[in-house]
């Protein structure tokens, strides 16, 4: 078990999944969190993040930093997402090797695996074919951050562990519709038809791909679990090991933000995968468990979501529909 006054970096702690890891270490008790604004720590950059590690010396380190979006930014900004990401894993990996870091755990992405895969996906899967085209360079990004950590234990002895998360959300996603991923796009996009007073919400895609989501404070607590827990070199996959159909998510979106909408369905725009599940038997084996269900996780995100505007929102009048 770690120490509760060990000294912990949370890389990337004001992003979805940062801020959800600083959250469950604060509630497990541990004392000496440090973080880094971008301002303060471009994590692109080898000399700042070398010159932080030596003043800082993190014991332990949870590097959840990245640049992320859904099918549309992916394909619109391929080169920052391949090239923001390799240089993150890369700067951390490395000034963590230097400064003798007890233990670093890398969070990649479920898209690492090929297009074709046999599902659901096990980690064996990884680089066993092509991968979808819609984020194929994040993809490739987050393939080199799992080697890499691979190749610091080879060579170096480094105890760096790798886990993969299916689809997120949660407390501090992104909403942004044009970079967003689709449980929060889905979220808004309901939300503002209500509050617009419009009955159709226009979805992309088909409705027909298969997707799996896990909520992120459950992802933290698999993240702590896997710290204290593995120590292998593979990489550990982590969610549910459930599905829904687009179609079923939007419906359940649908009946906590916004009940008397009806769905359109854009088949012009891309599906992406056509089923994306994980096997997560190994993680199961090992003794951990999502807790929260989808329609309990979805309702408290769009709870969250509300209150970070409710005079510009009804939040007020519209929280009925979150709980």
């Amino acid at each position: 078990m770690i120490p509760k006054d060990s000294s912990i970096f949370v890389a990337g702690h004001t992003g979805l999944v940062g801020s959800a890891v600083l959250r469950k270490l604060r509630s497990e008790g541990f004392t000496n969190l440090l973080v880094a604004r971008r301002e303060q720590v471009d994590l692109r950059d080898q000399a700042a993040v070398t010159y932080w590690f030596r003043a800082n010396r993190p014991e332990y380190v949870f590097l959840v930093a990245g640049t992320v979006g859904g099918i549309m930014a992916n394909s619109t900004r391929p080169a920052e997402f391949l090239y923001d990401n390799m240089m993150i894993h890369a700067t951390v990996v490395h000034a963590a090797f230097l400064f003798d870091t007890q233990k670093l755990l890398y969070l990649g992405s479920s898209c690492i695996y090929p297009r074709q895969a046999a599902q659901p996906i096990d980690e064996g899967q990884l680089l066993m074919g092509p991968l979808e085209p819609t984020n194929e360079y994040y993809a490739i990004a987050k393939i080199a951050g799992v080697k890499l950590c691979q190749s610091y234990r080879a060579q170096h002895g480094c105890n760096f562990i790798s886990a993969m998360p299916t689809n997120l959300y949660g407390p501090n996603d992104n909403f942004d519709l044009t970079s967003s991923h689709v449980l929060p796009a889905l979220i808004r996009k309901f939300h503002d038809a209500r509050i617009a007073g419009r009955d159709e919400v226009e979805i992309w895609g088909s409705g027909d791909p298969r997707r799996e989501f896990l909520h992120v404070d459950d992802l933290a607590d698999s993240c702590l679990f896997l710290m204290e827990n593995y120590s292998e070199a593979q990489h550990v996959n982590v969610g549910t090991g459930v599905d829904v159909t687009i179609r079923e998510l939007a419906e359940i979106v649908r009946d906590i933000v916004h009940p008397h909408a009806r769905l359109v369905f854009d088949s012009s725009k891309p599906d992406g995968m056509p089923r994306k599940v994980l096997d997560v038997s190994k993680l199961n084996k090992l003794g951990w468990h999502p807790t929260i269900d989808l329609a309990d996780g979805i309702r408290d995100t769009y709870a969250w979501f509300l209150a970070q505007a409710p005079g510009s929102i009804r939040g007020t009048e519209l929280m009925g529909a979150a709980r």
